[in-house]
């Protein structure tokens, strides 16, 4: 196979002595194997087999063979190893059936942009990620069976503000909820955020624009341009790649972890979104409410009426749900509105009329960068896909427009607008709407039924009904503390699969 001139320009640049070939898993976290420079025209031509019962998500023991193919038009030279090192993005292949992996992240991301230009609503979607992390000067952390706890520390916390242990303390420190645009001293983070974005430039991912974000104690923001679907989501795992190493080589660890600190502002990823066909932004129509087209109306509400689901994907830790708590700049409310923080869908309106109108977008705030942007970004894609296919008004579906606090509504407002998002992780992992039990009140609950259908057997055959055991009276104390569901006083019905069971319980 002969070698891409661009290949052969970066090989006689750099003379790099090692591949290094990259993936993603389910979970959202890069992979890779490494070869010699030699092996680069086998590779490039035949690809590079690997366990795939070892990578969380993939494979069986007993099935475990996968084969990686390098995406030529990733090649880059990686600016963190000491020997020179050639990298590249690859897509998984099932070696036997000869045929892309479907559990392949990256392979998910393809498939949506094509289903989105075989709907014919439009030829691409465009992506803007916000991915916002933490520098922190230290960070560790204890599980074992007679403790477990953490410690994290920044030069510019707001706790840090007492006498040191080491040297003189001078005093600039960053109140909470204060960080945001200060200038240095406070701002002691200027220089490792420009050195990120020199590599990003480099690594030909463009920057918008870097700063401090709200929290204290080192959270910081680097926005990079947007671009279509695979493309964004291959530049988000790059970027998060070369904020982690380049932390590292100034000292400190970087985390994407949703909400580090407790009473501060917790690290999102605010999606920004839009649809075109040609040159055409989809989502701008002149003079309507926020600039928005009746399709990108639809759009809202499909990614609104799927918000539970989309969560999943879009918010995936249980640290996800600490985040998603109001007055920290974080949705807790269903609702989309123009220039609003509070709401789960904002308009941006830096830019209006028709000359801006390519700027028309949508920003979807739940997210946040533990999400694999392979699935969460098709996700989203998807959902919006689902309401203009449907014509899912969501001015008629009462989410909004709420052009107000959404935080701080009075209760007549509030009652108008109860839609919240599920507020638990587990939560989003199955349909429908019964409420699902912890696993120790879910064995108490089948214990219920066992119990009440042999006291109804014996009632039903005249012998003397069976006592039912304390578990059944203690039922409604499991239901009642389960934050989701409501216990009716009267008669209380008990299901499992197709079969109803009824029981008074007091």
């Amino acid at each position: 196979m002969a070698i891409p001139m661009h290949i052969e320009k970066l090989l006689k640049e750099h003379s790099p002595k090692i591949i290094d070939l990259r993936f993603t898993d389910p979970r959202g976290y890069w992979q890779h194997a490494s070869a010699p420079i030699q092996e680069l025209e086998s590779i490039l031509e035949s690809g590079m087999g690997f366990d795939g019962s070892s990578i969380r998500g993939f494979q069986n023991i007993y099935d475990s063979d996968l084969l990686l193919k390098v995406d030529p038009a990733s090649a880059h030279v990686d600016p963190f190893y000491r020997v020179p090192t050639l990298t590249f993005i690859t897509t998984i292949h099932d070696p036997e059936k000869g045929e892309r992996y479907s559990r392949d992240p990256r392979f998910i991301a393809e498939k949506a942009e094509a289903f989105l230009r075989e709907s014919g609503v439009a030829e691409a979607s465009y992506w803007g990620p916000e991915a916002e992390f933490f520098l922190f000067s230290h960070l560790s952390y204890s599980v074992e069976p007679h403790q477990m706890g953490f410690q994290i520390d920044s030069p510019e916390a707001a706790w840090n503000t007492g006498p040191q242990a080491a040297g003189e303390n001078l005093g600039y420190r960053m109140p909470i909820k204060g960080g945001y645009f200060p200038t240095p001293p406070f701002d002691t983070l200027q220089d490792v955020r420009s050195e990120i974005t020199r590599t990003l430039q480099a690594w030909n991912i463009p920057v918008e624009m870097h700063h401090h974000e709200v929290a204290s104690a080192g959270q910081c923001e680097v926005d990079i341009r947007f671009d279509t679907l695979l493309s964004m989501a291959d530049k988000l795992m790059t970027y998060k790649y070369v904020v982690r190493n380049t932390a590292k080589a100034h000292g400190l660890t970087a985390t994407f972890l949703p909400k580090p600190l407790y009473g501060d502002n917790g690290t999102g990823m605010h999606v920004h979104n839009s649809l075109w066909s040609g040159n055409k932004n989809l989502f701008y129509a002149d003079g309507s409410y926020a600039e928005l087209s009746e399709l990108a109306l639809f759009y809202i509400g499909g990614v609104l009426s799927h918000v539970d689901s989309l969560l999943a994907f879009c918010a995936p830790t249980t640290n996800s749900y600490r985040r998603l708590v109001p007055h920290f700049e974080a949705p807790v409310n269903v609702a989309y509105s123009k220039r609003n923080r509070s709401a789960i869908v904002r308009i941006p309106m830096y830019q209006s009329g028709a000359e801006n109108a390519k700027a028309k977008r949508i920003e979807f705030r739940a997210p946040d960068a533990t999400a694999n942007p392979y699935l969460a970004f098709p996700a989203i894609l998807l959902a919006g896909l689902d309401g203009i296919k449907r014509k899912i008004d969501p001015r008629e579906a009462g989410f909004g427009p709420l052009d107000k606090n959404i935080w701080e509504l009075s209760p007549e407002e509030k009652e108008k607008n109860q839609r919240h998002p599920r507020q638990s992780v587990g939560e989003h992992s199955r349909t429908g709407s019964r409420p699902r039990l912890p696993v120790g009140r879910r064995r108490l609950y089948r214990r219920c039924i066992d119990d009440v259908e042999r006291a109804q057997a014996g009632r039903d055959t005249g012998s003397q009904p069976a006592a039912l055991p304390l578990r059944v009276l203690l039922v409604r104390r499991a239901l009642a503390s389960h934050p989701t569901t409501r216990v009716p006083r009267g008669p209380l019905s008990l299901q499992r699969g197709d079969r109803l069971v009824n029981v008074r319980l007091s």
